[in-house]
């Protein structure tokens, strides 16, 4: 039977908090009192509905990557969407632990997996940690001497389920070395283009930003935050599972991206 311990252990093990960035809140947001933990939900974002959806599936213990709280809170009540989420988990006594900017920067982590989904080569942190340069913020890499801008956005929109993707910039040329940065991505554009990217992937960019990538003749992938890194929580519960094979893991069912496509008519 996992601890409270044994749960927190394998998720640093997934993603070191050292690799957070120092604005960020990671790791035990929300405490609990049990001795033991059998059942665990991930999720990307903890909403009221992803709340009430672990109280209702008797979950000890929630995997958020969006941390909640994020700020530092003056009160927990009722009168706040945070803290009415935070009174619903404290009454049931659900844990809530999140990586963030940890899980993004982690060997294994989201930056990672979107580079091996697109089959890059020469795979490199765009920022590497000072401690370990195998790891770090973004990462960096080749892809196929054929791979257009527009190949790889179709790529990613199949492999990540999306119904489209923005992008910036001609979808004819070469993509040839890429930049990936899940979620929020703009602000790395002058790293991406210090790296010699000729295309950045992202979650969502600004439109000023996407001007700058193009001002750099460096073109951009938008596929959506949301999209860019709630697959990534699908893959946080099954290793969580394979660290704990006696933990019950799922990702939540509740979930889903607040903004979505409504195509023209």
């Amino acid at each position: 039977m996992a601890t409270p311990h044994d749960v927190i252990t394998a998720l640093e093990h997934l993603a070191p908090l050292r690799l957070a960035a120092e604005w960020d809140n990671v790791g035990l947001l929300v405490g609990t009192k049990r001795r033991t933990v059998q059942r665990v939900m991930t999720c990307l974002t903890l909403t009221m509905d992803v709340a009430r959806e672990a109280v209702s599936q008797k979950a000890d213990f929630i995997v958020t990557h969006h941390p909640l709280p994020f700020r530092p809170l003056n009160r927990i009540t009722e009168a706040t969407a945070t803290g009415g989420i935070l009174l619903e988990l404290l009454t049931a006594g659900i844990g809530v632990w999140s990586g963030h900017t940890a899980w993004d920067s982690a060997a294994h982590g989201i930056n990672a997996m979107l580079a091996d989904m697109l089959s890059l080569q020469n795979i490199a942190p765009l920022e590497p940690d000072e401690a370990d340069p195998s790891v770090g913020f973004g990462r960096v890499g080749t892809t196929s001497s054929q791979n257009t801008v527009g190949m790889i956005a179709q790529q990613l929109a199949s492999a990540l389920g999306c119904p489209g993707c923005h992008v910036a910039g001609n979808t004819g040329l070469l993509a040839k070395r890429i930049g990936i940065v899940c979620g929020s991505g703009g602000e790395s554009v002058p790293a991406a283009a210090a790296a010699g990217c000729q295309t950045l992937v992202t979650g969502e960019i600004k439109l000023h930003d996407a001007l700058t990538a193009q001002n750099h003749n460096m073109a951009v992938v938008s596929v959506g935050h949301h999209q860019s890194e709630r697959f990534a929580m699908e893959r946080m519960s099954q290793e969580l599972h394979k660290a704990l094979p006696d933990l019950h893991c799922w990702v939540s069912l509740k979930e889903a991206d607040p903004l979505r496509w409504l195509p023209a008519t």
